[in-house]
């Protein structure tokens, strides 16, 4: 249990970074295809912060999805050898996915974007959405 809380912090940790460095380091509009239409109107490209930023952000995105990819396999691994059954290796991926899930709502979703505005570097001062 402690290994599958362990891994669940892993999986936040490395998706807070990869967020981060998107959005301090690379800051680029293709990462935010995905967002609405209205919000895509307002984001700017921006010049590299200093020379060498955005090869460091996609380094470091590089890296936190290497661990991002690897707790999953290091769960599979430890329950082989640990000799898990197949609902165990369900209850594992599942409490992982669900910690995840909540860290994702409430952190990312809920804090960052509503109580200290951590996206706001992407808009214009003189914006709003």
């Amino acid at each position: 249990m402690l290994t599958t809380i362990i891994l669940s912090i892993i999986l936040m940790i490395s998706i807070f970074i990869m967020i981060w460095s998107a959005v301090a380091l690379i800051q680029q509009k293709k990462f935010f295809t995905t967002a609405p239409k209205d919000i895509q109107k307002v984001i700017i490209e921006r010049n590299e912060r200093f020379q060498g930023a955005r090869l460091l952000g996609y380094v470091i995105a590089l890296i936190c999805m290497i661990a991002f990819i690897g707790a999953f396999i290091y769960g599979a691994y430890d329950g082989i050898v640990h000799h898990y059954t197949l609902m165990m290796f369900f209850i594992r991926f599942i409490i992982m996915l669900y910690l995840y899930k909540a860290f994702d709502i409430i952190f990312l979703d809920w804090f960052f974007t509503y109580k200290i505005t951590f996206l706001s570097t992407l808009f214009s001062r003189n914006q709003r959405l």
